[in-house]
């Protein structure tokens, strides 16, 4: 489900902020940008959201400033400097030209001095930063929730317009079997005339009937399908994570109406069977929105 979630806190000097964005995916996939000095939280980190937001490829950046007196450190690397001293004179020997570099040119070359920043102990960082991380999934929490219910107010009407189509077969599917048996005997009359009744009797039609009924039955999958719509909208209902649950509704949806599209014969279901599985599709493009 996409969204956004900001925190912000100060700890005396140092100022934190948290952002974290989100947008769908069957999966949750965190990626996460820290400061070096925190890259120890990173796991932590990973983990609270992880448990909070369930699915969604999501992005975390983590911004950290520190302008307070003390909280830098600049350290010299003096092997390095001896270094460069010493090849700048073998290069004013060799070329006869007088070494005029003074410490402050051999200090601006790189890796001679380098800044740092004050590190706190993994448990300090911890404590000052975690709970903005926190504050950032309780902001895009509160977005998840309001788009969600959004498209649950979708996603049922969507559920209705295939429980129409669903009702549209259950009437359709007892009319097949008589429709048949009524092109059945015509063709056999507009064959055979009048020998039809000798060369093809109506217990011999009736039994061929009886088959056609019985291959193309399907009672079984429009029952199983009431169960399946029944437990989408309870579903949608619930609280708590229902992304995953849905999908396996969906998939049963699915197999089923599959299903009566093969065995159903008959061009009037086979069309209504088309329109329920383009609502399935849009269903289902749908629930990945959802955690």
């Amino acid at each position: 489900m996409t969204g956004y979630g900001r925190g912000e806190a100060t700890y005396t000097t140092r100022r934190y902020v948290v952002e974290i964005k989100s947008v769908n995916n069957r999966f949750c996939d965190v990626q996460i940008r820290i400061p070096r000095g925190y890259i120890v939280l990173e796991n932590k980190i990973r983990e609270r959201i992880s448990d909070k937001l369930l699915r969604g490829k999501i992005d975390v950046f983590v911004t950290i400033e520190d302008v307070g007196d003390g909280n830098q450190t600049v350290e010299m690397n003096a092997g390095l400097a001896k270094a460069y001293s010493e090849a700048i004179g073998k290069i004013a020997e060799l070329t006869g030209r007088n070494d005029e570099t003074d410490a402050y040119q051999i200090a601006r070359f790189p890796d001679v001095l380098l800044a740092r920043a004050t590190s706190l102990t993994p448990e300090e960082a911890g404590a000052e930063l975690l709970p903005v991380v926190d504050t950032a999934i309780e902001d895009i929490l509160r977005m998840r929730t309001v788009e969600g219910g959004k498209l649950v107010e979708d996603l049922l009407e969507k559920a209705s317009h295939f429980e129409e189509l669903h009702a549209a077969v259950m009437l359709r599917a007892p009319l097949v079997p008589k429709e048949y048996r009524e092109r059945l005997m015509a063709r056999i009359e507009e064959l055979l005339d009048e020998k039809a009744d000798l060369v093809y009797d109506e217990a011999r039609r009736e039994a061929e009937v009886a088959v056609f009924a019985d291959k193309c039955a399907i009672d079984e999958e429009l029952t199983r399908l009431t169960s399946h719509i029944g437990q989408l909208r309870e579903t949608l209902a619930a609280k708590g994570s229902i992304g995953k649950r849905l999908d396996f509704i969906l998939q049963e949806m699915n197999r089923e109406v599959n299903t009566i599209g093969s065995k159903a014969n008959d061009i009037t279901i086979t069309n209504y069977v088309l329109d329920m599985k383009t609502e399935l599709e849009k269903i289902r493009e749908q629930i990945q929105n959802l955690a």
